[in-house]
């Protein structure tokens, strides 16, 4: 399934909740919607479900207008962060709900629905486990019921809100890889609404960048990291140390900080440099050296510059007892944007 979002806009009284908003969403793709809470991302994903109508624009599912068609005529699996699944009916009925109250000649066989179940509980390795209640389960373990339950209807297009919120750090990661897995395995078009850079860099094959109603950018995980469209995504998307500075003739300069910029205009600008882009060079500008903590085979370093402009750096554990005292240091890359 393909999905075009043509100019679409979104109010809440005076508040533009989307602003012209246009995306494009291949079939069988996984997009995330990337951004701050109040950027947007919640309501076009609303938007694309059915649940919410824009006041402008145009939303087509493979060239047809399904702008104003309701959630049922779309045919999306919705997943929610708080799994909405029902108390009082066992992991294999809640799967089973979408097909059972399905009517007539649309409602499966009660084999072909058992086989429907047993198909999905297996996908999300939670065979065996029909027969438990809700609350017999793990967070993680209702996440995939949850996600079981809106596969089992064959829904044209995947939507998950904030899929991950509820669970811990230890969980997400673990569902994170199987929410991959199990998209691989289906091929269904799937868009999912974040608010972490972590997820949606290692989950999606597209990210759309989303700030105060409108998109920033759209581009692979890589390109939005490495190649930030704006000041915005730079400093949203991966850590970055920002510097307020003018560049001059190919440079830009704040205080003891200087960083190659060619090609930027001159004038005052604003400088990002990723922790792990500085490196020590005898030729670049002082840092004192406060702290290193090591994480892993990485260490996190803090330093402090000569106009008191505190930075922070990252390098490889093998390499942290070089970063002690006084040391100088310049960037192997930056980002630098007119201000």
């Amino acid at each position: 399934m393909t999905i075009s979002i043509r100019s679409v806009e979104k109010q809440y009284g005076r508040y533009p909740a989307l602003n012209k908003v246009g995306l494009e969403i291949a079939d069988g793709e996984l997009l995330a919607l990337l951004g701050p809470s109040g950027s947007g991302k919640t309501t076009l994903l609303r938007v694309i479900a059915g649940l919410e109508f824009p006041e402008g624009g145009q939303v087509l599912f493979n060239d047809q207008d399904v702008t104003f068609a309701s959630a049922a005529a779309r045919r999306v699996g919705f997943v929610f962060q708080q799994y909405a699944l029902f108390k009082h009916m066992t992991v294999a009925r809640n799967v089973a709900f979408g097909l059972d109250v399905r009517k007539g000649k649309d409602k499966p066989s009660k084999a072909e629905i058992t086989a429907r179940v047993d198909e999905l509980l297996k996908l999300v390795e939670l065979d065996g486990l029909g027969g438990r209640y809700p609350s017999q389960l793990s967070g993680g373990q209702r996440q995939r019921v949850a996600l079981s339950r809106a596969l089992a209807v064959s829904p044209s297009v995947l939507l998950l809100d904030e899929p991950f919120g509820a669970l811990d750090a230890t969980v997400r990661k673990s569902l994170r890889r199987e929410l991959r897995r199990i998209h691989d395995a289906t091929g269904v078009t799937t868009i999912f609404v974040t608010h972490d850079q972590e997820e949606a860099l290692e989950l999606a094959d597209r990210v759309a960048v989303l700030n105060a109603g409108q998109i920033e950018q759209v581009g692979t995980p890589d390109e939005v990291h490495d190649n930030p469209a704006s000041p915005f995504v730079c400093g949203f998307v991966g850590e970055a140390n920002r510097f307020d500075g003018v560049v001059s003739g190919g440079q830009f300069t704040a205080g003891p900080v200087v960083l190659a910029a060619p090609g930027a205009r001159d004038g005052p600008s604003i400088a990002y440099v990723r922790p792990h882009d500085f490196l020590l060079d005898e030729s670049g500008f002082e840092a004192r050296i406060e702290r290193v903590a090591p994480q892993g085979p990485l260490a996190h370093v803090e330093a402090v510059l000569a106009d008191g402009r505190r930075i922070e750096v990252t390098v490889a554990r093998d390499d942290a007892p070089r970063f002690a005292g006084l040391v100088k240091l310049s960037s192997r890359r930056s980002h630098v944007f007119a201000a």
